[in-house]
């Protein structure tokens, strides 16, 4: 059954690819969310078995790698952890497959894009379900590969092109960082399976490296190694700069990517190795600070987009940074918990987007749409039922985790826990819950409530999508709605034992009590703030204040928030644009087209002129030249072979061999 979970994405990706032309449109469909779904099915019994039930699943295939001490074999650990993943990624990935077959009917590559959703959803798998770095860092890759492929599905576009390009030179940063990171593991633990590492990771918790007169702790170099990794993953400021742009893709890769696979692959590894970055303050702290900045700063950027895809892909930057700085905060539980509830509203934003988006002719720019409520009523009601949900609304699915998360920021205020870089993290997560919920709204009004800027021609032919795209909109809703609060108690409250060992935190980390018993005045504080942007967002859009914004702080916004915080441009000018010109003037020009061309084929050329002519004489084209040149170049060929003073005998007769075959030519 655990296998199966695997192998049937593999098995629909390999026939749905090479087979499509014979499966055609109704064949690929069919067979890919089949596939898929009964993957997914399979998932909720491994949840049942092995979370609910309190159980382990330990599975060895094969040996893969043996060299020396290097043992890795094909192996799959199943967990709480592993589990949780298991149904987050086949879910989204089902109802992703579902939506497909609607959106993306009038493609003629639609078993390519199929097949592309599942290997994207089979190296997904193989990432949460490997027992050693080896076979995750497979799937890290593979998943960098799916992404660069879907994002690149119409390859025609030639911002398709770039955006995968950029999506996958990006990641590379970070795989670099990965790489090192298992380097690293490897050469201080003799070992890259899970449960060697993690056994001996107290023993080596005072271990440190010696390199160039320096003492490093280990595992604080080890845990920024990986962080980095997560970085490019996860789109950390910095590395973030591809998942906008990822949105050249089709709407439903857009869904898969930011709700249940690439993005939370980051997260992931962050928590995976949670036993390990709990030795390390340096790591904790370094996890908090960038995770805030990374939260601050998607949710102020994402206030200022105007297409509607870019304001949800901001909101994901936005909401990874939360669950990054959970972490750092060895809220390792509360993460995971918010990357489950997020991967259902973020999956309805985007799909319920794709619907606008298949009604209005592709249009994506929200300031030339408006007043679609009246002709897109059960898209507008579950586009706002997510919008609430990313906001923080009571009672939705994002309120239980992302709430919880801000409170636990709050307990880390106290002084007694001499916690700084926790009250740094505190007021950056609770202004971007403001921002949230001011672009959240803002989105729902430009949208479905304003006055409509659309084109006639287009505006008569709106319409509701199909039932095959509203039923896995409709089901992300209910998610959208009840996940957080049925899954509360069992993966966050007090006293739980759902994680056991796949999630490891010290005693004197934990926040959990804490934060049960703050005031309630503080509690009430992310409702505050989200009510207050909700209310801004219809101020700015019901009335003209919005002018009285423009003209109080025209060029700090324009300068720095509307334009990205010129992230791309800063890039360009230091790293892009140096590197293109050394490699046109001093790669190409210098080295290519000037060293190795003058001492290659123009300089032997020159220094001997008579080369041309005297090569032609040798072709004379008669049959006995060519056998005279071979007979002397095979008896020089044996004559520096072999040992003139022990084969001297051989060397007379191959001599006297060569005499009588020139007597007779």
């Amino acid at each position: 059954m655990y296998l199966l979970i695997l192998v049937l994405p593999f098995i629909g990706a390999l026939i749905t690819g090479f087979g499509g032309r014979w499966l055609g449109y109704y064949g690929a469909s069919i067979f890919a969310t089949m596939c898929v779904s009964i993957s997914m099915i399979l998932s909720l019994l491994s949840f049942y078995e092995i979370g609910l039930s309190g159980t382990t699943c330990y599975i060895s295939l094969s040996p893969w790698i043996s060299s020396g001490t290097l043992n890795v074999s094909w192996s799959f650990l199943f967990d709480s952890l592993t589990v949780v993943m298991l149904v987050v990624v086949t879910a989204v990935s089902s109802l992703v497959h579902f939506y497909s077959i609607s959106y993306m009917q009038d493609d003629p590559h639609f078993p390519r894009f199929m097949s592309y959703l599942e290997v994207f959803t089979f190296f997904m798998l193989v990432l949460v379900t490997g027992d050693n770095l080896i076979q995750m860092f497979v799937g890290w890759e593979g998943v960098g590969l799916a992404s660069y492929l879907l994002i690149n599905f119409w390859f025609s576009r030639l911002a398709a092109n770039q955006s995968a390009i950029k999506a996958l030179v990006v990641n590379r940063i970070g795989d670099f960082g990965l790489s090192l990171g298992i380097f690293l593991i490897f050469y201080i633990f003799q070992s890259v399976d899970y449960l060697t590492i993690f056994s001996l990771t107290p023993l080596l918790s005072s271990n440190y490296l010696q390199f160039a007169g320096f003492e490093v702790h280990s595992l604080t170099l080890i845990g920024i190694f990986l962080f980095i990794g997560a970085v490019g993953k996860s789109a950390q400021l910095g590395l973030h700069t591809w998942l906008p742009d990822a949105m050249e893709g089709p709407t439903p890769v857009s869904a898969l990517i930011h709700a249940a696979t690439m993005v939370a692959a980051g997260v992931f590894l962050i928590i995976r190795f949670s036993p390990l970055i709990e030795f390390s303050s340096v790591v904790l702290t370094t996890l908090i600070i960038v995770g805030s900045l990374t939260a601050f700063f998607a949710a102020m950027t994402g206030v200022f987009q105007n297409d509607l895809k870019r304001v949800i892909a901001y909101s994901t930057c936005s909401q990874l940074g939360y669950m990054i700085f959970a972490c750092g905060l060895s809220c390792y539980n509360t993460s995971i918990f918010h990357l489950a509830n997020h991967a259902f509203f973020k999956a309805l934003l985007f799909l319920s987007a794709g619907s606008v988006i298949h009604a209005i002719s592709d249009e994506q720019d929200m300031r030339r749409m408006g007043a679609l409520v009246k002709f897109l009523p059960t898209t507008y009601s579950l586009m706002l039922i997510g919008s609430l949900a990313l906001a923080g609304f009571p009672f939705l699915t994002g309120f239980y985790s992302k709430d919880f998360i801000i409170e636990l920021s709050q307990v880390s205020i106290n002084p007694n826990l001499n916690n700084t870089s926790g009250a740094f993290a505190c007021w950056l997560g609770s202004l971007s819950v403001f921002f949230t919920a001011f672009y959240s709204f803002r989105l729902i009004y430009l949208t479905f409530l304003n006055n409509t800027n659309l084109n006639k021609s287009i505006l008569y032919n709106v319409h509701e999508s199909s039932n095959f795209m509203l039923l896995p909109l409709i089901t992300l809703s209910i998610g959208s709605i009840f996940i957080g609060y049925l899954t509360k108690d069992l993966f966050i409250g007090p006293g739980t034992d759902f994680w056991k060992s796949s999630i490891f935190i010290l005693p004197n980390h934990s926040y959990f009590i804490e934060a049960e018993w703050l005031e309630a005045k503080i509690k009430w504080l992310p409702f505050t703030l989200s009510i207050s942007g909700i209310l801004l967002a219809s101020l700015v859009n019901l009335t003209s204040f919005k002018f009285y914004l423009h003209m109080r702080f025209p060029k700090f916004w324009m300068f720095l928030i509307s334009k990205k915080w010129y992230w791309d441009v800063i890039y360009n000018k230091t790293f892009t644009y140096p590197i293109l010109k050394f490699g046109y003037f001093v790669s190409f020009k210098s080295l290519d087209r000037g060293f190795i061309e003058l001492s290659g084929p123009y300089g032997l050329s020159k220094l001997i002129p008579m080369w041309s002519i005297i090569s032609v004489r040798l072709q004379s084209g008669q049959l006995t030249h060519y056998i005279f040149f071979m007979s002397t170049g095979l008896c020089l060929l044996f004559s520096i072979m072999l040992n003139p003073t022990h084969d001297f005998n051989l060397i007379l007769h191959m001599l006297s061999f060569y005499l009588v075959l020139i007597f007779f030519i």
